[in-house]
């Protein structure tokens, strides 16, 4: 069974579990437990850790299904399912420590660097509180983001942007996740007391985005183009797949409901000419915005096969149009709540959490679209004065 089936047919169920999930505010064990069997959060792993290293368009895609059927799972997978591409990129001692003995081992993340990350001898001291660590109630392992210290680009100081791999033993998990949207993440509090880190489970992002193209240890094991994918577009496209996902399950849940659904002055609502063309126009907006997401996993994938690296230009304007895709999805199934009944304001309608399920998904900070295009623009004008954004 392909991927694209096996998500499919576990669609059905993550939907019925979605409620119970938000209820509890974390994935149920039985929708955990059907993404595990799909294969979708080892989609990037490794074949050589028995992953099945697919392009990146595959798995986006199955985050977009999976987030049609429940936001929250969509969002746990991407999120989740994302990290076995970039522990790829770490030692092969690093590897093997993470999945030697449990291949299917799933880790969390927290790349915020709100927490300490202090160079000391031989890796890191690492302190403090991280939040909005999605799916971590599931996991046997977090990466965490940091500040240690300072690099220089082109002459320019930069900061020394750093991930950490802790074990589970290492850090605790406080239950702060009261949400109104994407609740069943289970998005808590990740909070470390000076657990140290070995450098072999260090990475520098500054190597991942202003020195693109720098070796990589885990790249001479993992050859494939897959893992020559630059790590701010890649985070930035699965963010934007589990935002687009829960935007287009509103969008059929809406036109669902909407179809049998009578108006106040007689006659069904369907019939109405406006509310046509709420419909037409706002599941536009979403479907350009799920082609884009498809176009820039395509493109990047076409460039890491000709054994090239994309260059800044080109990654700022992939990472504005994720953003920009993900917002004015969220604005379309804004428009669209709008256009329903006064009784989505009840929090047990169908759409009310899909609602909010939207409206949490695009306040992720890497979706900000304003500076992503003013750097996109700046960079294609050759202009000097280009905002300081992950590329």
């Amino acid at each position: 069974m392909s991927l694209a089936e096996a998500v499919r047919a576990a669609g059905p169920v993550l939907a019925a579990e979605d409620a119970a999930g938000a209820r509890q505010r974390r994935l149920t064990d039985l929708a955990w437990k059907q993404l595990v069997d799909t294969g979708v959060l080892r989609a990037l792993q490794p074949a050589r850790w028995g992953g099945a290293e697919l392009p990146l368009a595959e798995f986006l895609d199955a985050v977009v299904q999976i987030g049609r059927a429940s936001p929250a799972a969509g969002w746990v997978t991407a999120v989740i399912g994302v990290h076995p591409w970039q522990i790829a990129l770490f030692p092969e001692e690093t590897q093997r420590e993470i999945w030697g003995t449990d291949p299917d081992r799933a880790v969390a993340s927290s790349y915020t660097p709100t927490g300490t990350v202090e160079p000391v001898d031989g890796g890191y001291r690492v302190s403090g509180r991280w939040s909005f660590s999605s799916g971590c109630l599931h996991a046997d392992g977090v990466i965490l983001g940091g500040i240690a210290g300072g690099r220089t680009w082109n002459g320019t100081p930069v900061p020394d942007f750093v991930s950490v791999i802790l074990d589970r033993d290492q850090y605790t998990i406080e239950d702060t996740w009261h949400t109104a949207g994407l609740a069943a993440t289970g998005s808590n509090d990740i909070v470390v007391d000076g657990a140290f880190v070995p450098a072999r489970r260090a990475q520098s992002h500054v190597d991942y985005t202003y020195l693109l193209g720098t070796p990589l240890p885990g790249r001479e094991v993992n050859s494939g183009p897959l893992y020559r994918l630059p790590w701010a577009v890649v985070f930035n496209a699965i963010i934007a797949a589990g935002a687009l996902g829960a935007a287009q399950g509103f969008v059929d849940a809406w036109t669902e409901a909407t179809r049998g659904r009578r108006s106040n002055y007689g006659g069904m609502l369907r019939d109405d000419p406006l509310v046509q063309l709420h419909a037409a126009e706002n599941a536009y907006v979403v479907d350009a915005g799920l082609l884009k997401l498809r176009r820039v996993a395509d493109e990047l994938t076409a460039v890491a096969e000709s054994g090239e690296w994309p260059d800044r230009a080109l990654r700022a304007r992939h990472r504005y149009d994720l953003a920009r895709a993900a917002q004015d999805a969220g604005a379309a199934v804004t428009r669209l709540m709008r256009a329903s009944s006064g009784r989505t304001a009840y929090t047990d309608h169908p759409l009310h959490r899909r609602f909010q399920d939207v409206t949490a998904a695009i306040g992720h900070a890497f979706l900000l679209a304003d500076p992503l295009g003013q750097a996109a623009g700046a960079l294609a004008l050759g202009a000097e004065n280009s905002p300081a954004v992950h590329l």
